[in-house]
C-alpha cells in the first residue's frame, strides 16, 4: 500500500521489518522448545536468544543468489548467531516459519481492526441518540417513501458495525493457529510438542492437520472479512455523497477552512474522502476475489498463493485501518442540515402519507383493491399535473364519504411514522 494510505501502526505491522522478526521470534520460540525438550543445548539456545538478528539489505544481497528468501534469512541469522546457528530451523520448513508468523500478523492485524471498528462504533451510536428524533424522509429506490429520522439511519450503520466485529472476531480466531510439523506436515523431523510449545508461547493454536502449509481458506475468510467490512464502509460513505449533492444536501462532510473543492470552480465543496472510501473497497473486494483463488493449491501444497498474499495481507488490512479511520472522523465532524430534511420531506406535496390515507379507508370496510385505486389516482394527479394532493384527497368524494376532514388532516402528521423510534433504540441499549 502507498504511503498516502498508510497509517503508522498497521504500517509497522506490515513492514519487511516486522515479518522477518515475527519469523525469527518462531525460530527462537522453536529453539527454545527444542532445549527444554533436551534436543539442542539450553546454552544454545540462550546462545541464539542473545545474538539472533538480521538485516534487511544483507537478506536481499543473499537472496540475489539463492532465489530464496527464507534460506537467505537463515544465512544472515547464522552470520550473527555462530556455530550454534546449526539448530536453527532443524527439522522445520519455510512454510512453518513463514506461514505461522503471517498468522501472528494477521491475528495482530485483525487488533488494530477491532479497535478501530469499536472506535468508529461509538461515534456511530453518540450521534444516532444526537438525531434520534431528527425528522428525515425515509427513500426507497431513491424516491420518498415515508418519513423516518436521520438517527435511525445513524443506528443502521451502527447494527452493521457490530456484525463488522463480529465478523472480525471470528477471523481473528481462525487466522490465530500455528503450524511447525515439516515438509509434508507429518511430523517427520519435529516432535509435535515442539509444535505445542511454540503456540502457547506465542499465543496460537495449532492447527489439527496441515500439509507443508496451512491451509488458505483462513486466510481467505480474513481477507473477504475485511472486504465485508469495506463495503460496510462504502455503503455508509456512498449515502453521504448522495445526502451531500446539491439537489439534497441534507448532510455533507466537513469543509475545512482553506480546503478546496475544485482546481477551476472556487464554489465546489466535493465529498472527496467518502469518495476516497469507496474506490478503496473496490481494491479490498479485488483482494478478496484473489485469496478465494489461493485455496486451491496443486496437492494443497505449491507456492502460487504466496506472491498474492504479500500484497494483498498487508495491503487489505491497510486499507481498512485506514478508511476506517477517515470514515470515523467523516461521521464525527459530519454536517447536518435538519430544517433541509424537513423541508425535503414536504417536497412532494403531502405523497407521502399515501399509505396512511389507503389503511384509514380501508379501516372503515373498503376493500384494499379499491382503496389503492382512490388512493392513487389521486398521487398519480400530483406527479403528472402538480395538483396537491392532500387537496385533491380531500375533494374526492370516494374517500371523503367514508373519512371526515379531522380524520384525513390526521393521516398527513409525520409523528405518527417516528412514534416507535425510542422503542427501536431501546433494543440498542440507547
Amino acid at each position: 500500500m502507498i504511503e498516502r494510505y498508510t497509517r503508522p501502526e498497521m504500517g509497522h505491522l506490515w513492514s519487511i521489518e516486522n515479518e522477518w522478526q515475527q519469523i525469527l521470534n518462531v525460530e527462537m520460540a522453536a529453539c527454545d522448545a527444542m532445549a527444554e525438550l533436551g534436543e539442542i543445548p539450553k546454552e544454545a539456545a540462550k546462545n541464539i536468544r542473545a545474538k539472533a538478528a538480521f538485516e534487511v539489505d544483507r537478506i536481499h544481497e543473499i537472496e540475489s543468489v539463492t532465489h530464496h528468501d527464507i534460506i537467505a534469512f537463515l544465512t544472515n541469522v547464522a552470520e550473527h548467531v555462530g556455530d550454534d546457528s546449526k539448530y536453527i530451523h532443524k527439522g522445520l520448513t519455510s512454510s512453518d516459519v513463514k506461514d505461522t508468523a503471517y498468522c501472528m500478523m494477521m491475528r495482530d492485524a485483525c487488533d488494530i481492526i477491532l479497535k478501530d471498528l469499536r472506535a468508529f462504533h461509538e461515534v456511530l451510536r453518540r450521534r444516532a441518540v444526537e438525531f434520534k428524533h431528527t425528522p428525515c424522509i425515509g427513500r426507497t429506490h431513491g424516491i420518498h417513501a415515508e418519513p423516518m429520522t436521520f438517527g435511525l439511519k445513524l443506528l443502521l450503520w451502527s447494527a452493521e458495525i457490530e456484525r463488522d466485529i463480529e465478523r472480525v472476531e471470528h477471523a481473528k480466531k481462525i487466522v490465530s493457529v500455528c503450524k511447525l510439523s515439516g515438509a509434508v506436515g507429518t511430523y517427520s523431523n519435529i516432535d509435535p510438542k515442539i509444535e505445542q510449545m511454540v503456540g502457547e508461547k506465542l499465543g496460537l493454536t495449532p492447527v489439527r492437520l496441515a500439509t507443508q502449509v496451512i491451509q488458505r481458506d483462513r486466510h481467505a475468510e480474513f481477507v473477504t472479512t475485511i472486504a465485508i467490512c469495506s463495503s460496510t464502509l462504502e455503503k455508509i460513505a456512498t449515502e453521504v455523497r448522495n445526502l451531500q449533492r446539491t439537489d439534497i444536501r441534507e448532510a455533507e462532510e466537513y469543509f475545512s477552512p482553506g480546503q478546496k473543492g475544485s482546481s477551476a470552480m472556487p464554489h465546489k465543496r466535493n465529498p472527496i474522502n467518502c469518495e476516497r472510501i469507496s474506490g478503496m473497497a473496490r481494491l479490498n473486494r479485488g483482494n478478496a476475489v484473489a485469496a478465494l483463488e489461493d485455496i486451491t493449491l496443486w496437492h494443497e501444497r505449491d507456492i502460487s498463493h504466496s506472491s498474492v498474499e504479500r500484497v494483498i495481507l498487508p495491503d487489505s488490512s491497510i486499507n481498512l485501518d485506514y478508511c476506517t479511520a477517515k470514515l470515523t472522523d467523516i461521521i464525527d465532524k459530519l454536517l447536518v442540515y435538519p430544517e433541509k430534511m424537513l423541508h425535503d420531506m414536504n417536497r412532494t406535496g403531502g405523497l407521502i402519507y399515501s399509505q396512511r390515507i389507503l389503511l384509514a379507508v380501508v379501516d372503515k370496510g373498503v376493500l384494499r383493491e379499491d382503496a389503492y385505486k382512490w388512493v392513487q389516482r389521486n398521487a398519480m394527479k400530483r406527479w403528472m399535473e402538480g395538483q396537491d394532493f392532500r387537496t385533491s384527497v380531500e375533494s374526492d368524494p370516494d374517500i371523503t364519504k367514508y373519512l371526515t376532514k379531522e380524520e384525513i388532516d390526521d393521516c398527513f402528521d409525520y409523528k405518527y411514522f417516528l412514534r416507535n423510534v425510542d422503542m427501536i433504540f431501546a433494543r440498542f441499549g440507547l
